[in-house]
């Protein structure tokens, strides 16, 4: 087969910014985004509450790329936040802090959107990794969205890092879902066997006045309605530049592989949504330490063994796009556990909230 062609990335991370005296989210009040966006321009922009900040890479060629934009990314926002007396963290919810008492931004897109959806809007305090893959042909990118949809749960429990919502233990590893899950267009996307259908679903929520513009489309798997990427935002926010990497590498993986099969002829399965829903649930309250479902075979195995299986999977491309150390890290998330688990170990070990806060923003710059 031909060389691959290079599957582009772009990563954007949703980071909290913290009050170093109650460790509790705190209103940045713009100050550093403004300043922020002096450097970085548009790789940077506020959330809807203010106590978020946004960063987003540029167009990187390869997985070393993108390590270096994140980790610059994320030391910027570091020193910025410095500057205002602040820190920051990054997990997929904060332990403790309340949405009711997080102000909003001052921005018509957020405005419309809490006119919209309430109190749904409003409690939406969650961070999340968004990765995108460049893929030129939305044909092509149509038919891998469809059979990348399987892969997701495995990816997302990976990823798991938001055990804590409003001071409790929730009981699962990645809430973010579950709080998300209220808006309306979330989770796993419909199949369609088309582009054509796909556009003339979406033709069809602008004309009915569901939604003004596609990016309305908050799906776990997404084609971007504007750039030439899939766009998988089903992750919860990473602790660490490593954790985050290494997902990006195994996305980027799974998606080359998928093209890779397309150019051959072959596909994977297709499963039904309700199926996958299975497991994406299995995720959420197990992380890495449960058991998922084979559909192939109809029996539940163990998640690792199911993750080892896809490692096999994607291993004749990796070499290709460069991406073996970043993928290698998968076995030190199998062995240690993912944010989840270190958050939920050092809330046993202590009984204290504050410190848990103290670790994710502590994890913030490993690795950079």
């Amino acid at each position: 087969m031909k060389k691959l062609p290079v599957f582009t990335l772009g990563v954007e991370e949703e980071y909290q910014i913290i009050d170093p005296k109650t460790r509790d989210l705190r209103s940045h009040m713009s100050k550093i985004v403004d300043g922020a966006k002096i450097i970085l321009r548009e790789q940077v922009k506020a959330e809807m509450h203010q106590s978020v900040v946004e960063v987003g890479t540029n167009i990187c060629q390869n997985v070393e790329d993108a390590r270096k934009e994140v980790s610059f990314l994320r030391r910027k926002i570091l020193d910025l936040a410095g500057d205002q007396n602040l820190i920051v963290g990054a997990a997929g919810t904060h332990p403790f802090s309340k949405w009711q008492e997080q102000p909003i931004t001052d921005d018509p897109r957020y405005d419309n959107i809490i006119k919209e959806l309430q109190d749904t809007a409003r409690s939406n305090l969650i961070f999340g990794l968004h990765v995108h893959v460049g893929i030129e042909n939305r044909e092509v990118a149509l038919h891998i969205m469809n059979q990348a949809c399987y892969f997701l749960p495995h990816i997302y429990a990976l990823s798991t890092n938001s055990p804590f919502w409003e001071g409790r233990d929730t009981g699962f590893k990645a809430y973010r879902a579950h709080i998300f899950a209220k808006f309306p267009r979330t989770g796993l996307p419909e199949y369609f066997d088309s582009v054509q259908s796909y556009d003339n679903f979406l033709e069809t929520l602008v004309k009915t006045n569901c939604i003004d513009n596609p990016k309305k489309i908050w799906w776990d798997l997404r084609m971007h309605p504007f750039f030439s990427t899939i766009e998988f935002r089903i992750c919860d926010m990473c602790l660490t530049v490593d954790e985050t990497m290494c997902i990006v590498a195994l996305i980027q993986a799974v998606v080359a592989k998928l093209y890779k099969m397309h150019m051959m002829n072959t596909s994977f399965n297709v499963y039904r949504i309700a199926l996958i829903r299975e497991n994406k649930f299995r995720a959420a309250r197990y992380g890495t330490e449960g058991m998922m479902i084979d559909f192939g075979q109809k029996k539940e195995v163990e998640y690792k063994d199911l993750m080892l299986e896809l490692l096999d999977f994607v291993d004749d491309v990796v070499d290709e796009l460069g991406s073996r150390g970043e993928i290698n890290f998968i076995h030190k998330i199998l062995a240690e556990g993912t944010g989840a688990d270190k958050q939920k170990k050092i809330f046993e070990e202590t009984n204290d909230l504050v410190k848990v806060v103290d670790f994710i923003t502590g994890e913030f710059t490993k690795g950079i």
